[in-house]
């Protein structure tokens, strides 16, 4: 609607500034001309706004005014209760400011629209964190939180994934980001983005000298990278298994994006496509049971993934070794294909059968499996997401 393009533009200028004709264009997402017809409609109305050409033009209101513009809908009021659980604003220090920042809000609010923003955040919670995440270190984001607003250089004392020795390094900070319950430090060192744990910052110290980033690059823009940097790292080892019935719903949320489509159930739909959940919670009841009957010997496989105990998943991994992971499921999940990959499964269960051995006595140190670092010519490059890779570089993970 109009009128709501028209707060929305005054909103901007209130808060920015002078800004480009295009820019507000592309925030609103109309054309050019749109916008200055809406600045000429706001200009009859009364509000002092003019446009300036030049290269370092835009469009501004005149120094000093402000108005008190408090037309929320009721959808906007609605959408700001609705909060993500304290955690992240715990961690900030940021609680106390928060709570009085929303009394505010709701004073400011017209009266119509306060029962329905009250009700949305008693009824609606959003928590961040993964379920049986486990205990996790006290992180101190004090320092931390500092360099990222006072725009100055950071030295750390940083350990990195499946090391003990303590790593220093200078960095350029664009921010912090909170997913899924863990905070990460967004930063530049030597001019190339990298992300770092923040429960992994054994110190940090602030330095004199103002940061580098690099110019014209945000903190969203160098996050989207490092993401894409651990989510779309090739994967060229495609696996084959069946697992039982009665197991897939576990399977496919602690696999996750190891799997490269939904499981063939073998009555005729998959688990997670249309007719079902993605998490596979339809995959037992719509079969039976699946306490494995109906299922013949040893040897026909075939005819047995089309009965109602078991289903077939597709897989794909970074490195060979990588299925390790699947004997978790013990004699649930049997790994069909490729030969390689069973060949790994059937070693580190001979090595697991020999530590735990009734004749075997505690090992100081359990035997380490064989290498498996050769990849198989048959496999294929697939997308690979985090539930089903191997450790990948620092420059994105650690």
């Amino acid at each position: 609607m109009k009128a709501d393009r028209l707060l929305s533009i005054l909103l901007l200028l209130q808060t920015r500034g002078r800004v480009p004709a295009g820019e507000l264009a592309e925030r609103l997402e109309v054309s050019t001309r749109t916008v200055y017809r809406d600045i000429e409609s706001l200009s009859a109305s009364g509000v002092p706004v003019y446009a300036e050409r030049g290269r370092h033009g835009g469009i501004a209101l005149l120094p000093g005014f402000r108005t008190d513009v408090t037309g929320l809908t009721t959808d906007e009021a609605r959408a700001l209760f609705v909060l993500a659980a304290q955690g992240a604003h715990t961690a900030l220090g940021l609680d106390e400011a928060l709570g009085s920042a929303l009394r505010k809000v709701m004073a400011a609010l017209p009266a119509p629209h306060r029962p329905a923003a009250e009700l949305a955040g008693s009824r609606i919670l959003v928590d961040p964190d993964r379920w049986m995440g486990g205990p996790r270190p006290v992180v101190d984001l004090d320092i931390l939180h500092t360099a990222v607003f006072t725009d100055l250089r950071l030295r750390i004392r940083y350990r990195h994934s499946g090391e003990t020795r303590i790593r220093t390094y200078t960095v350029d900070p664009y921010g912090l980001v909170a997913k899924a319950g863990i905070w990460y430090l967004v930063a530049d060192r030597r001019g190339r983005p990298q992300l770092f744990r923040a429960d992994r910052v054994a110190s940090a110290t602030l330095t004199d000298a103002p940061v580098r980033r690099r110019a014209g690059v945000a903190l969203a823009e160098v996050w989207q990278q490092l993401r894409r940097q651990v989510e779309d790292r090739p994967a060229d080892v495609r696996v084959t298994a069946r697992i039982r019935r009665d197991r897939l719903d576990l399977a496919v949320r602690i696999l996750g994006g190891a799997l490269t489509g939904p499981p063939r159930t073998g009555d005729g739909e998959g688990a997670g496509d249309e007719a079902g959940a993605t998490d596979g919670e339809d995959a037992g009841d719509e079969a039976g049971t699946g306490d494995g009957e109906g299922t013949t010997e040893k040897g026909t496989r075939d005819d047995e993934d089309t009965g109602t105990g078991w289903a077939t998943i597709q897989l794909a991994y970074p490195v060979l070794g990588a299925v390790r992971q699947l004997l978790q499921f013990g004699d649930s999940l049997e790994v069909l294909d490729p030969p390689e990959a069973r060949q790994v499964m059937a070693e580190a269960a001979a090595a697991l059968t020999t530590v735990y051995a009734p004749d075997a006595p505690p090992a100081q140190h359990p035997p380490e499996p064989a290498p498996h670092s050769a990849r198989p010519s048959t496999v294929r490059a697939a997308d690979v997401s985090p539930a089903g890779r191997a450790a990948g570089p620092r420059s994105a993970t650690d």
